[in-house]
């Protein structure tokens, strides 16, 4: 198909009183020669509530847009020329070029928001695109100017500032389309709060948080705190923040503490103020290249593990699936410097629009791409991350996936290896096979938990602190966290210890390329049937009773656990921190609540597919007294028997 242009002029929504106009434009510049880069210019592009407006020509329609999210768009370059925006985006399906305004409806820059609802555990998220129907922006930069502010004051006060040498803040993101406008006004945010900013650009979590720990004059480190921009695998109207200082990430509370000092901050903002910060931002703002450090103390961690060999894993051929987020470094900055083949590697590019699958290593098309790349390319090993590479999963020569259990198992026998008898805290929903290989197999203790990285992390560190040894802190989710590496969930850390085994295995004479990884988890006894169900608590339910979601969902599981304890067939688990566990028919059940949603996850294993009908149904016996919860995908499931 021929290149279509397309021209569309919205207005801007005001913004500290003016008036501007885009003019989206593909094909040509409307500019003149003296046209700036857009990263030479700030502040310019709202993210406020309103409808995105599509125009299309040439018979363009929805029906074009490939099934995950949206097209497949690369990132746009946007030049200004007085008050005109030209923006080109180029699809690179099929050469269609279009442009879609940001907003149609003028709004007051200073909107009502609910700040408390921006909290995700201990995460902030929001939505920063508008254009998703039901989906209004509530990352607006006013919002995250406030929220940044809120973290300076809090840091602040953590580290009793020394009004003679400011603190430092890094500031990094991952590859969503929201990032750059995000990190502006965090970065006015930090400064209006009298502190100076560094901005890394493109950046993992996990790096961030090493920012803070890392003693470097030359790369300004180490900072006193850290802001990472990212939503992890969420769609691409989504972003949010996770912040960090040398203690590790905040928790809920610190989170909680942010979000109300923001409303403050928010509530006080003036047009002159924000004028202001602007002109803070720029006088304290520095940049650094602090990914090069950061995967240069990866690279060095596997040459030790090798004996210093200055390429350990030089032969080996490993593929990397970025998933077109942060984590495309790691094949050329990483591995290529420790001789590695990485040819095959696929969605290295960082494309905030995410076009070929979600980046994330529990979804089942994502695991698919890089099993199909490893077997392909004849690989020795496939690795995969999530957008902001704190979480990563592995793929063994023959396709064999290392994610969820599986990786779970992997990284325990690495770790007890190093380790003998060390405990292994995992979230809720890990299997019994799981606890039977850790202990019995390999001879460490398993702890199960619950759900949330943060929770297993903290309990791993809670462990220590009563003289528990744990050196290993891992969700299915493949967030993992090691005592080594300071507690840190750090996807590609995770990946050096897998290199680090083969890398070590070859020093030592062993071949066979990732076999020795197989090997590792031999005995490991799984499910022919897992599966997980949702189950959705209308809030608007008149059986409610005017009751918040949760103490609906408490008396869900109080009335399965009464229930299981009178049936001679179900036994309920001795030791449990979250939901109603229980065993039987050769399988297992967990019911919880979820940590933010009006929503009881149900997760259940079995030896097959007639066993976990019978506990499917054994839980549906029991929560049909609750007209609120939705049970579809229970009944269809049970149903099938």
């Amino acid at each position: 198909m021929a290149a279509t242009v397309l021209n569309v002029i919205v207005a801007k929504n005001r913004q500290l009183g003016t008036n501007e106009y885009y003019s989206y434009q593909s094909g040509r510049d409307c500019c003149s020669a003296a046209a700036a880069p857009y990263n030479h210019h700030r502040n310019l592009l709202p993210f406020h509530g309103g409808k995105t407006l599509l125009a299309w020509r040439s018979g363009i329609s929805s029906m074009h847009l490939p099934k995950y999210q949206t097209a497949f768009v690369k990132r746009p370059s946007i030049y200004y020329c007085n008050d005109l925006v030209a923006i080109t985006t180029l699809i690179s399906q099929e050469n269609i070029f279009f442009a879609a305004a940001l907003s149609t409806t003028a709004v007051p820059y200073i909107d009502k928001v609910d700040f408390m609802k921006l909290q995700n555990g201990s995460d902030i998220r929001g939505v920063a695109v508008p254009g998703v129907e039901g989906e209004p922006v509530t990352l607006t930069e006013p919002v995250t100017e406030a929220i940044a502010a809120a973290f300076s004051a809090w840091l602040s006060e953590k580290k009793k500032v020394d009004a003679s040498k400011p603190l430092k803040v890094s500031v990094g993101h991952d590859s969503r389309i929201s990032a750059q406008v995000l990190q502006d006004a965090v970065s006015r945010g930090i400064a209006s709060a009298g502190l100076d900013v560094v901005q890394y650009g493109l950046a993992s979590t996990p790096a961030m948080f090493n920012s803070t720990l890392t003693e470097d004059d030359g790369f300004l480190c180490p900072v006193d705190g850290a802001i990472m921009i990212t939503a992890s695998h969420l769609p691409y109207n989504r972003n949010g923040f996770k912040f960090f200082t040398n203690a590790g990430g905040l928790g809920k509370a610190d989170i909680k503490n942010i979000l109300e000092r923001a409303v403050d901050i928010y509530n006080s903002f003036t047009d002159e103020g924000l004028m202001k910060s602007k002109r803070e931002a720029s006088e304290s703002l520095k940049r650094v290249d602090y990914m090069t450090v950061y995967t240069s103390d990866l690279g060095k961690a596997v040459r030790k593990a090798a004996g210093n060999i200055e390429k350990p894993l030089e032969g080996f051929h490993v593929v990397v699936d970025a998933g077109n987020g942060a984590g495309g470094f790691f094949a050329e900055k990483v591995l290529q410097p420790l001789g590695a083949i990485t040819s095959g590697s696929q969605f290295l590019e960082p494309d905030g629009l995410f076009p070929n699958h979600i980046p994330n290593p529990e979804d089942k098309t994502a695991m698919k791409a890089i099993t199909q790349a490893v077997l392909e390319n004849k690989a020795d090993l496939g690795i995969i991350f999530d957008t902001d590479v704190d979480r990563s999963a592995a793929v063994d020569s023959t396709g064999r996936e290392f994610n969820r259990n599986r990786l779970i198992a992997l990284m325990s026998a690495i770790v007890l290896e190093e380790h003998p008898g060390t405990t292994i805290v995992t979230d809720s929903v890990t299997s019994d096979g799981l606890t039977t290989f850790i202990e019995n197999k390999l001879g460490g203790k398993h702890h199960r938990f619950k759900r949330g990285y943060k929770n297993v992390i903290d309990e791993a560190v809670r462990l220590n602190s009563v003289g528990e040894e744990s050196h290993l802190a891992i969700e299915t989710s493949g967030h993992g966290a090691l005592k080594e590496n300071h507690w840190l969930d750090d996807g590609a850390y995770l990946m050096v210890k897998v290199l680090n085994k083969l890398a070590s295995a070859r020093a030592s004479g062993i071949a066979g390329g990732s076999k020795v990884l197989t090997d590792l988890i031999e005995g490991l006894q799984e499910p022919r049937v897992a599966v997980e169900l949702r189950l959705k608590i209308d809030q608007n339910h008149p059986d409610l009773k005017g009751g918040s979601f949760r103490e609906y969902g408490e008396a869900v599981l109080k009335l399965l656990e009464n229930h299981v304890e009178s049936d001679p067939k179900l036994q309920k688990a001795p030791v449990n921190y979250e939901g109603v566990r229980v065993s039987g028919f050769g399988g297992w059940f967990l019911l919880r609540l979820s940590l933010h949603d009006p929503v009881l996850p149900l997760n259940f294993e079995a030896p097959s597919h007639e066993d976990a009908v019978k506990l499917g149904l054994a839980v549906a016996s029991a929560v049909k007294e609750f007209p609120a919860l939705d049970t579809s995908a229970l009944d269809k499931f049970v149903q099938t028997s």
